[in-house]
């Protein structure tokens, strides 16, 4: 594995409440724990409004390049072409904003007030992204992309910007020779963040060389896997921090001999459940044991064994994944199921199981060979994470009117937003999922319904396609067919109906497969809606005698 250059950045910005004399309960029932000796909850708490917070993202920022990049001699230069950096930024229904350096001292570009703003821009380092309110929680998404055309990190590496987070599972990736897997952790806060890793492979969790990692305010700390875990042909990391809330992702590419074989960044999933629903998997027709099939990777990360049922919601309904029926999973193995031998299409991937597990898809794309090997054609791969389910139901204003401004506000922040990358063109997939349904996906059991939302250049609305999807089923649409002609898409939108029959027992799960064609293959990644709007504006105040106050 070669070695990396490491960069570190700073950032600043998070802040703490303190209510005098109550606690605040964080969660559904959750309240800040008591002390062993005084466990006594008392009140029931009363719910209170609050205003919405800003939304905060970070954005990855460029590719971290091998040592021996920028050879004197181009022909063992690994990376021979400058990478083409990126950033893209939505923000709706937001009161302004900024995009900021990761240590918040450099301001970059401003996000106007008002409903719709794009900001595109190189991207030359990591980022934060902080949008304002307004009487709504601002929705803001955005996407960082590092383009290679040529040389070891050949490929399109894209991932939507994150939410920081303390807890975080990475499902991709691999050490073995010919790999290089390097986990990026970023912290945004003022406070120095303590990072946890646990590391998963074939034969089970790795016992790792260093556990523990410290990340500076305001910087970004390169972990390279290889390092700490070595020769695993399969990796997924957990990322746990205190002291602060941290973004991850994992640089992720791979070789066979001099052939470049696919770069791609590896974001967090959901959490382990008993449900993952991974979406935008789109797949070209392949044999049974064809390398470009794509796979889907599992893990079980308890201490006992998990029986997983794999679905396949495509275009024309529910399959399982042969073979995949009843897959026993180990606990704490990391386990890869083929995909070949399954038509082309735009597919969602559920996986069902009697205990929590977490998962994510990969899936390829062939290339022309290379002058240094012209016997091993080139690879493109991009890892499509999994992610946590959205209602499709959502809370609307208190007009009827579709076309009320204020009716919009209200209901706009729910819906999934996903950038596309600068310099690319993206397929929207939308997959309509049973979210209530013990036994998995039923076919038939409802309809989502809804409006397409395409977003031009300057983050307006473009475009509106409608929606009408049985359960059990995924459709793609290229947004570049429904924009105006000569009108780039920037992004996309679904917005669910309020109002459709069994649309509350069905959930939309959406992806965005972003993909540069060239003559010699083309590249991709998939990239998935965050959560960035959904912030809370009630809690609930409980009385703490211990705070000395009534």
């Amino acid at each position: 594995m070669s070695a990396v250059r490491r960069t570190v950045r700073i950032v600043s910005g998070v802040g703490v409440l303190a209510l005098a004399g109550g606690v605040v309960v964080l969660g559904q029932g959750d309240v800040l724990p008591a002390s062993p000796a005084d466990a006594r909850v008392v009140s029931a708490g009363t719910v209170v409004d609050v205003p919405p917070s800003p939304a905060r993202l970070v954005c990855a920022g460029p590719l971290v390049l091998p040592d021996q990049a920028q050879s004197s001699d181009d022909a063992f230069d690994p990376v021979p072409v400058d990478p083409l950096e990126s950033l893209s930024v939505v923000a709706t229904t937001s009161a302004g904003g900024a995009v900021t350096s990761l240590d918040g001292g450099d301001v970059l570009d401003r996000i106007g007030a008002g409903p719709a703003r794009l900001v595109q821009r190189a991207a030359g380092r990591a980022t934060r992204v902080v949008a304002d309110p307004t009487d709504v929680p601002a929705q803001v998404a955005g996407a960082g992309s590092s383009l290679v055309t040529a040389g070891d990190l050949r490929g399109l590496a894209a991932a939507s910007c994150q939410v920081p987070t303390t807890d975080a599972w990475l499902v991709g990736g691999s050490t073995e020779l010919g790999s290089t897997s390097l986990l990026v952790l970023q912290n945004p806060g003022s406070t120095p963040a303590v990072v946890h890793l646990e590391a998963f492979g074939a034969t089970g969790p790795v016992d790792l060389d260093t556990e523990q990692y410290l990340v500076a305010p305001g910087a970004e700390r390169v972990v390279v896997l290889g390092g700490i875990a070595a020769q695993e042909r399969r990796v997924a990391v957990h990322v746990t921090a205190t002291g602060g809330r941290v973004a991850a992702f994992v640089q992720d590419s791979t070789l066979d001999g001099f052939t470049p074989t696919g770069t791609d960044l590896v974001a967090a999933g959901a959490p382990p459940a008993r449900r993952q629903v991974v979406p935008g998997v789109v797949l070209r027709e392949t044999g049974v044991d064809d390398p470009d099939a794509g796979l889907l990777r599992l893990l079980a990360p308890g201490d006992a064994a998990v029986t997983a049922h794999v679905r396949l919601l495509g275009p024309d309904g529910v399959a399982d994944l042969p073979g995949a029926d009843a897959l026993t999973l180990e606990p704490g193995v990391v386990t890869d199921v083929p995909l070949g031998g399954l038509a082309a299409g735009a597919y969602t991937v559920v996986v069902d199981a009697d205990g929590a597990v977490v998962a994510s898809v990969m899936v390829a794309r062939p290339g022309d060979p290379t002058e240094q090997d012209p016997s091993v054609p080139t690879r493109e791969r991009a890892w499509a994470p999994s992610v946590l389910p959205v209602p499709a139901v959502l809370t609307g204003g208190s007009s009827d009117d579709p076309d009320d401004p204020d009716d919009a506000a209200a209901a706009r922040p729910g819906a999934p937003l996903v950038v596309v990358p600068d310099r690319t063109s993206g397929t929207l997939v939308l997959g309509a999922v049973a979210g209530t349904t013990p036994d998995g996906v039923l076919d038939g059991a409802g309809r989502l319904t809804g409006t397409l939302e395409v977003l031009g250049p300057d983050g307006t609305v473009v475009a509106e396609e409608p929606v009408d999807l049985p359960v059990g089923r995924t459709q793609a649409w290229r947004l570049a067919d429904l924009a105006p002609d000569g009108t780039r898409a920037s992004g996309a939108r679904f917005v669910p109906a309020g109002s459709s029959a069994g649309a509350s027992a069905v959930w939309p799960a959406a992806g965005l497969v972003a993909q540069v064609d060239r003559a010699d293959g083309t590249l991709l990644s998939v990239l998935v809606p965050v959560a960035s709007g959904t912030g809370t504006t009630t809690t609930t105040v409980v009385h703490d005698p211990r705070a000395g106050t009534r």
